[in-house]
């Protein structure tokens, strides 16, 4: 068990690599990561419907780079695509096409089975065995959520509101007016109240975030109260009135531009947080939520974890 495994997040708005050295026990170190910014499906119409050329060539390209990484490694590499590529029409092509690019398979898939493997990146990173917890993950084409205790979910959902999707939809060019920004609310209401499970009632013991929003909304918040960065913003906890705080100044930078100025903003991150954050904030409102806890672990590490988990069960199996 002593070896090394990769897993590729390719989400909408980024794709992510980590590199993990699994210990005899099962435990894992991660020894290797790597970002790029890909902004799946964003060119062509309304919709995740279309992967680009330019925007597959891309893709291949990023992945040829983290096979390297890889590679040298030793690590055998894990791919799961979410929201644009399980979206897209041309997804069987684009998969064939990473295949005979890289040699990685890419498992597109569902948006519950995205919810569960964050739960799984979520248990690792913070303290919430014995916790009944909220799950909230806001990416650039999804949003899931997860009820959970104990490591069993009592319900695991995927909405198609994400960062990417919802500055495509109503900030055309990343610029924001108040007409766009009315409409963008309506539509994140409108879609969190068509899920009969997504509602002010359940009872938890605490809301928990995790991925680029929420992490880059916590970041910013905790520069604010202590004038200074973190390096790490796994557990910090924020409260409601600093979210909507935040929303709320964010909103009053039209452009990406001007959001540059709000100190801590991170610059790829600008032109689409808008958007992630009226979904954080109506989030916040629809399950009257008094704050929210960061997990620095989501997807990828989820991936890790089920991996790992497989690899014991084949290994049992063989005994």
């Amino acid at each position: 068990m002593n070896k090394c495994i990769a897993a590729v997040d390719m989400g909408t708005n980024s794709f992510h690599l980590i590199i993990v050295q699994v210990k005899s026990d099962g435990s894992f170190k991660i020894i290797d990561r790597e970002r790029e910014v890909i902004r799946l499906g964003s060119h062509k119409g309304k919709e995740f419907t279309w992967i680009s050329e330019g925007e597959m060539e891309k893709a291949v390209d990023v992945l040829k780079d983290f096979g390297k990484i890889a590679q040298f490694y030793k690590a055998e590499v894990r791919a799961i695509a979410t929201s644009a590529i399980r979206e897209a029409k041309n997804k069987s092509e684009f998969i064939d096409r990473v295949y005979e690019g890289t040699g990685i398979t890419v498992e597109a898939i569902d948006g519950k089975t995205e919810a569960e493997l964050i739960y799984l990146g979520v248990q690792n990173a913070l303290d919430v065995d014995d916790k009944r917890i909220l799950c909230i993950d806001i990416g650039g084409g999804s949003t899931e959520f997860l009820l959970g205790e104990n490591g069993l979910s009592e319900f695991a959902e995927s909405m198609k509101i994400g960062a990417v999707r919802l500055s495509k939809m109503f900030f055309p060019d990343y610029h924001l007016t108040e007409s766009g920004i009315d409409m963008c609310r309506h539509y994140i209401k409108d879609k969190l109240n068509t899920n009969t499970n997504l509602h002010p009632n359940h009872s938890f013991e605490m809301a928990v975030g995790s991925s680029g929003t929420i992490v880059a909304a916590a970041s910013i918040i905790s520069f604010r109260r202590n004038g200074k960065f973190k390096k790490s913003m796994n557990g910090f906890s924020f409260t409601a009135n600093e979210v909507f705080e935040l929303t709320a100044d964010v909103l009053e930078c039209k452009s990406p531009v001007d959001r540059l100025f709000i100190e801590g903003m991170e610059i790829k991150r600008a032109d689409i947080i808008p958007a992630g954050l009226l979904i954080l904030s109506e989030v916040f409102s629809k399950f009257k939520l008094d704050e929210m806890t960061v997990s620095e672990n989501a997807l990828r590490e989820g991936i890790i974890i089920d991996t790992i988990m497989k690899m014991k069960e084949f290994q049992s199996f063989l005994v």
